[in-house]
């Protein structure tokens, strides 16, 4: 048996106390006020992500996304040129093929730095480029 599963099956004879500093170590951060069930199954998460890898970031708010239903977001794509008009401007961005965000003659992190550089207030850039959209109901 792997450390791993040996953790894993100590979890159901654990107290609250216990389950409590175990999440403090697992996270070092303080243990969520849930019940001692629920903090066994976000314990049981935490260590096997910390074992064997976690979900990317994307794809966790792509799940999110999908759960709620109320919005859907494609990703930008090498050699995508997205168009925006905005105060009277015709702004242009480019995906290059190596991802990189490219407006104005400079490369940027994200297309929500580059949508809040355009109107000077936060946006988040895929809805600002059209890339985020309603599900129809």
């Amino acid at each position: 048996m792997s450390a791993l599963d040996q953790r894993l099956a100590a979890l159901p004879g654990m107290s609250s106390a216990a389950l409590r500093e175990a999440w403090v170590r697992a996270t070092g951060t303080a243990a969520p006020r849930v019940s001692p069930g629920l903090l066994r199954l976000a314990l049981a998460w935490e260590l096997q992500a910390a074992a064997l890898g976690s979900l990317p970031r994307g794809v966790t708010a792509a799940l999110d996304q999908l759960e709620r239903g109320q919005t859907t977001t494609r990703a930008p794509a090498a050699g995508m040129r997205l168009v925006r008009e905005w105060g009277g401007k015709v702004h242009v961005v480019e995906i290059g093929e190596d991802q990189v965000i490219r407006w104005d003659g400079r490369d940027w992190r994200s297309l929500s730095e580059v949508a809040r550089a355009i109107t000077g207030t936060r946006w988040s850039g895929p809805a600002f480029f059209g890339l985020k959209r309603k599900v129809a109901a």
